[in-house]
């Protein structure tokens, strides 16, 4: 099986392995998916109270849905691909277990659950995971293609009518996600968990002699100029030369903490509430490689959610 899209849409494709399953998910993958479905256990809770009431219907959408099994790195064709961003083995391990959770809490559930995956094959194999044999349900929906055009129709949906409430996780392994997609949930009832691939991938793509490796990604991703990228990450020194002055550009201390920082901050341009501090999330030595970062239109919401993010975190 291939995995795509490590860093960006169909780029710089990783093998999977022949590991074992004791070598399959990690920590964080555990972590992350935990936090998750806690949030999802209380959001049902508190949406059922008043869901007939108002005539709501609830949407769960997962734009990166995967195949529903988990998936692996092989080391050596890692080493190879990825010697240039120093990724590691138990950092590219990605789990996509999310929806089986999500179908399985026993509570009322969703209206419609959307299964989102570029992968047709995967989304196939989601597919008969989840309803099985030739099996049918009308709330199960399985679309494969891209997660931004899927994410801006899911936002003029929601835009248009308000009756519909819509819990969406975002959990792609890299920068798939453009932010002129997520501008489209501005104003919606949308709860967002979106997983920010914080030292996994943009921290690498910050380049320590002040320079940005594939800057059009970052740019799409942040929603920011190359100029305002440049400004967020790094800080300027002027210094008097023999040959005149130079102005020298140097990457700003803990990047990866800024990274989430700044994401978070971007947020608050399209949703009113987002989480005081994102969910860390760190790979077998300790250090932080995604920011899980959740965003509401729903005060209540959003303090459901710190107190979650906030326990995992200590």
């Amino acid at each position: 099986m291939v995995l795509t899209h490590c860093i960006a849409n169909a780029t710089l494709p990783i093998m999977a392995g022949d590991k074992s399953k004791t070598d399959w998910g990690g920590e964080w993958t555990d972590q992350k998916l935990r936090a998750f479905e806690k949030y999802v256990k209380t959001y049902l809770k508190i949406m059922n109270v008043r869901r007939e009431k108002n005539r709501w219907k609830l949407v769960y959408f997962d734009a990166f849905a995967g195949s529903g099994v988990r998936e692996t790195v092989n080391p050596s064709e890692q080493q190879r691909r990825f010697t240039e961003f120093g990724i590691e083995p138990d950092e590219c391990t990605v789990y996509k277990g999310a929806a089986e959770r999500v179908l399985s809490i026993e509570m009322p559930g969703f209206d419609y659950y959307y299964f989102i995956d570029r992968d047709e094959s995967a989304n196939k194999t989601l597919r008969k995971k989840l309803l099985g044999g030739d099996t049918d349900d009308p709330r199960l929906q399985f679309r494969p293609g891209d997660a931004n055009d899927y994410i801006a129709r899911l936002g003029n949906h929601l835009q248009n009518n308000k009756h519909y409430k819509a819990l969406v996780l975002l959990d792609p392994f890299g920068m798939q996600i453009n932010w002129e997609a997520l501008t489209h949930l501005r104003g919606t009832s949308t709860d967002l968990w979106v997983l920010v691939p914080s030292g996994m991938i943009i921290g690498r793509l910050l380049k320590k002699d002040g320079t940005l490796k594939y800057p059009k990604l970052l740019t799409n991703y942040f929603g920011f100029s190359e100029q305002e990228i440049l400004t967020c990450f790094y800080s300027e020194k002027t210094e008097k030369t023999l040959f005149g002055t130079e102005t020298k550009r140097s990457k700003i201390e803990k990047p990866t903490r800024r990274i989430a920082e700044i994401y978070a901050e971007r947020l608050q341009n399209v949703f009113k509430h987002v989480v005081e501090e994102p969910m860390v999330l760190r790979n077998s030595r300790g250090v932080p490689i995604y920011h899980f970062v959740f965003a509401s239109n729903n005060q209540t919401a959003t303090k459901i959610a710190n107190h979650i993010i906030g326990k995992e975190n200590q």
